[in-house]
């Protein structure tokens, strides 16, 4: 059973997502706290392995015109070091407003904003990966 993860990449957080073995929706799987970037890879390699991963798509943070920033610039060297770590096929999915989408979303469902703060990259990640999926 292969599955695609999704990943939103932030400074304090990493948010997980993961298809369905037929590749068809994405579920929130968990919210990994920012320890190190070896810990943090560490901990993306063993769900690689646990969820038998075979592509991960990670949300790139660009601004409104199309350029990548520094947050941008941050993703993509995390993702390099990643890439030396997994040998699985990783893409990039135009994350713009899924943090905004996600957070409407949670808002919406009457979330509390510290529970919020808790799952907001899980969900955003979801989306990600769904936005992926849904191209495919």
């Amino acid at each position: 059973m292969e599955r695609v993860m999704g990943l939103d990449i932030g400074d304090k957080t990493i948010g997980v997502a993961i298809s369905d073995p037929m590749l068809i929706t994405a579920q929130g799987l968990k919210t990994i706290k920012r320890e190190s970037i070896k810990m943090d890879i560490e901990e993306i390699c063993n769900l690689v392995k646990q969820y038998n991963v075979i592509k991960i798509v990670v949300g790139l943070p660009k601004n409104m015109n199309n350029t990548i920033g520094p947050q941008g610039e941050k993703v993509l060297k995390f993702v390099n070091k990643l890439k030396s770590r997994v040998d699985v096929e990783i893409c990039f999915q135009d994350e713009r407003l899924t943090t905004v989408a996600a957070e409407r979303t949670l808002i919406e469902g009457n979330m509390s904003r510290k529970k919020r703060k808790d799952v907001i990259d899980m969900v955003a990640a979801t989306y990600i990966l769904q936005t992926y999926l849904d191209r495919r």
